[in-house]
């Protein structure tokens, strides 16, 4: 599900997908759009999302076919009704999603949460970096 240079996007092992423009779905329709760093090494993709003050235990990472996702939900319980004269800064609710293909090791996918960044490993399976032939049916 990638882009296969069509677009001038993506990269082998991860893309826009069909969402296209779309891509990193707002959660619930919020207009909340979590910042993300995508980081290609030889061995992996080092995802980041950048999301500070969060409890570790709230994210959610989930793989469905070929779209990972990534999502925190804000407790209600949490939001303490302050009298703020300037709330920029808020804990939102968010959902991204990216697409990987057969290159990524699904099964070795790892996340860890340290100073306002939530990192997410994606291994590459050595061997496979070429993309995989596409056969279009006319």
């Amino acid at each position: 599900m990638h882009h296969h240079g069509r677009c001038g996007y993506g990269d082998p092992g991860m893309g826009y997908g069909r969402y296209g423009k779309r891509f990193g779905r707002h959660f619930g329709g919020g207009q909340f759009r979590v910042p993300v760093n995508v980081l290609k090494t030889d061995s992996s993709y080092e995802l980041f999302v950048i999301a500070p003050d969060r409890a570790k235990e709230d994210f959610k990472i989930s793989l469905k076919g070929n779209e990972l996702t990534i999502s925190y939900q804000v407790k209600e319980e949490t939001e303490e009704n302050k009298n703020w004269i300037r709330n920029e800064f808020r804990k939102a609710s968010f959902e991204r999603s990216f697409f990987i293909d057969e290159t990524i090791d699904s099964a070795g996918i790892k996340a860890e949460y340290q100073n306002g960044i939530l990192q997410v490993t994606l291994p590459i399976i050595p061997g496979s970096e070429q993309p995989a032939q596409e056969i279009f049916v006319a």
